[in-house]
């Protein structure tokens, strides 16, 4: 390896990209949202300068998200974004970098192959691809060299993934579409049709994580939010409580728990017995709703814990993993979604 040579991983997540220097950690943190002319298709914002656009635009500017359900949705505009971002932390080398990047376990071969072709045009030299499952469990502290099995539970912005991980790679996995984003839609759904009042997508994000919970809390929380009257058309307020948070939340939360027992019921018996002592591991920024780890705990009787920094878990394990990224081609690192192109 070049000794000028810089490694990088990116935890590309639906909501928010994380980037991971080698030596140095994790230098950004941006939401996956690029702001773009719609009529000339040049990318005008990246990031937070994108995200602070959405709905305050004009005709011909839009704010999307390249990136859905935790694969490329614009193939155009990630190889933009991507190559902004890689652009930021590598100005200054001369080489370009190897990039490890973290992908869903139901990512199909199309899909991989998307991810590959964008990070190289965005200016990378090799690409390497490792399911977030894996990436999150190395970054939780968890020897996944190991043959014994721990489940993760990752709950993005897009999309909730169920993983079993063990022998550094995904034995038994689920991936659905729910994640935060369904948690704010019901949300907005429930105080549409109890109160008569329409909220934003933001608000309804400061409601979740201000008050949202799944088990009651010790104190009830209150929280006024504002929103149009659906029968006057005003502007108007309401005051929320967390108790009914409880009953906004609970059907996506439900959704996630039927898929944990469907991983649970597929997977091997012996794995089973390593959760029951390892326990169950959950990340993501939907992790952290209040009581949703003791909602999983008593619904599998399995012991649960949030990560220690849920955001970031992945982005950490993928940093981790570029320690090992000469070993990949040689099968001492065994990734089941290993893979590698060479310009």
């Amino acid at each position: 390896m070049l000794i000028f040579e810089r490694d990088i991983a990116i935890d590309l997540g639906t909501s928010n990209i994380l980037v991971y220097v080698r030596g140095k950690g994790i230098m950004l943190r941006e939401p996956a949202i690029v702001a773009v002319d719609k009529y000339t298709g040049q990318l005008m914002k990246v990031g937070q300068d994108a995200q602070k656009m959405l709905g305050r635009t004009p005709a011909n500017i839009v704010a999307i998200h390249p990136i859905s359900a935790g694969v490329i949705s614009d193939y155009d505009m990630t190889a933009a974004m991507l190559h902004e971002l890689i652009g930021r932390v590598t100005s200054f080398s001369l080489f370009k970098p190897r990039v490890l990047v973290t992908v869903p376990s139901s990512v199909t071969g199309v899909e991989e192959r998307n991810v590959i072709d964008a990070v190289i045009e965005a200016g990378a030299r090799k690409v390497y691809l490792t399911e977030s499952a894996v990436a999150t469990a190395a970054g939780a502290g968890i020897d996944i060299s190991k043959p014994d099995g721990h489940m993760i539970i990752d709950i993005g912005g897009g999309t909730t993934e169920i993983a079993v991980v063990s022998l550094g790679g995904v034995v038994e996995c689920e991936s659905i579409k729910i994640g935060g984003d369904a948690f704010d839609e019901a949300i907005i759904r429930y105080i549409r049709r109890k109160h008569n009042i329409l909220i934003g997508k933001r608000t309804a994000e400061d409601l979740k994580i201000g008050i949202g919970c799944l088990v009651q809390r010790t104190e009830v929380g209150i929280q006024e939010v504002k929103g149009r009257d659906l029968t006057t058309g005003l502007p108007t307020s309401v005051k929320i409580s967390s108790v009914e948070l409880v009953e906004a939340i609970a059907e996506p939360a439900a959704q996630i728990l039927e898929s944990v027992h469907m991983v649970l019921e597929r997977t091997p018996p012996e794995l089973v017995s390593d959760l029951t002592e390892n326990g169950i591991y959950m990340s993501g920024g939907g992790s952290l709703i209040y009581g949703f780890d003791r909602l999983i705990q008593r619904d599998t009787g399995v012991p649960t814990v949030v990560v220690e920094d849920p955001l970031a878990c992945s982005a950490f394990g993928a940093g981790k993993l570029l320690l090992r990224l000469d070993d990949m081609q040689d099968g001492m690192v065994n990734l089941a979604r290993k893979r590698q192109l060479e310009e």
